[in-house]
């Protein structure tokens, strides 16, 4: 034990725990000293000459920023060129559209932060653990992405068609990267998430070039159903907009509590189809009276009895 501490009595400290006041009073000189005999005009120098690079450098990237958004323009207008002389699908154009603008901003974002002399390696590392963070929360955007991709491959509709989805029908005015615009009949702007509209049922009422238009007619219990199918049919063969094959039918669907109602079908285009629903909705209230046919009201009898 003895010969342990000779040994660590013999070696020398690493150094002073506390610092002599003479050794302060030496570095404190030595400080002052340097600030003294410091050339203020080389400092400024300096200072003008690092701050007119970053002027220098800020310009460059107003200059590329300006520049790159003109060239970004001008591809997307080209791209956008291209495709509708090879009369590619309007949906299709809105979607690369706007997928290529997303993609031409990020690079000259990034070129742009390049420039100013930022590390971009570590600012993409940055950048893309966040994406994953903020991808892992955003989980449904990716997905409405995916969906806008479902629905260009799959095309259950097209810009342009009048589509029912969602409970909201309207006619397809965008697909974007995440949702489809819709513009209803009062002009209302209505956004359609992607993914739910993927996987929803979807009526498109524009895919086909003809529509058969549907009536339910009641009338009087007594009221001869020859002369209404007659008067009927005469109506809507006199009409151009009605298709000859098939022919319009009137056929009586249903012996109501108050009525007889007859189900009257008819064939048209599309595009004439709410035209000619809502004129014979008027036309057949005011021209099957003249026929001698009435429209019941909805009655109940009471019987009352005495005791």
């Amino acid at each position: 034990m003895w010969r342990f501490l000779v040994a660590l009595a013999a070696e020398e400290p690493a150094g002073p725990l506390i610092v002599p006041d003479s050794i302060q009073k030496a570095n404190f000189a030595q400080a002052v000293n340097r600030l003294v005999n410091l050339d203020f005009s080389q400092v400024a120098q300096n200072l003008l000459s690092e701050a007119l690079w970053v002027v220098i450098k800020i310009v460059i990237a107003l200059v590329i920023y300006y520049v790159g958004r003109w060239l970004m323009r001008r591809l997307v207008r080209l791209i956008d060129v291209a495709m509708e002389h090879r009369k590619v699908d309007l949906s299709l154009r809105a979607f690369m559209r706007s997928s290529v603008r997303a993609v031409f901003t990020l690079l000259l974002v990034l070129i742009v932060v390049s420039t100013l002399g930022v590390n971009v390696t570590s600012l993409i590392a940055v950048a893309s653990a966040a994406t994953l963070a903020i991808g892992m929360a955003l989980s449904g955007t990716a997905q409405n992405f995916a969906g806008g991709v479902m629905i260009l491959v799959m095309k259950p509709y097209r810009v342009g068609d009048y589509i029912s989805a969602q409970g909201q029908s309207g006619t397809v005015r965008e697909i974007k990267l995440f949702s489809t615009v819709i513009t209803t009949n009062d002009n209302q702007t209505i956004y359609i998430p992607n993914n739910s509209i993927a996987t929803a049922i979807i009526d498109n009422y524009t895919t086909a070039d003809d529509r058969r238009v549907d009536w339910t007619v009641g009338i009087s219990y007594g009221d001869d159903v020859d002369v209404a199918r007659q008067t009927i049919l005469a109506m809507l063969t006199a009409d151009a907009r009605i298709h000859r094959d098939p022919a319009p039918v009137v056929l009586v669907a249903a012996l109501a509590d108050s009525s007889v109602n007859l189900t009257i079908r008819a064939w048209t285009a599309t595009a004439n189809y709410w035209d000619v629903f809502y004129e014979y909705n008027e036309r057949f209230y005011k021209e099957l009276p003249r026929a001698g046919i009435s429209f019941p009201f909805p009655q109940m009898d009471v019987h009352v009895k005495n005791e």
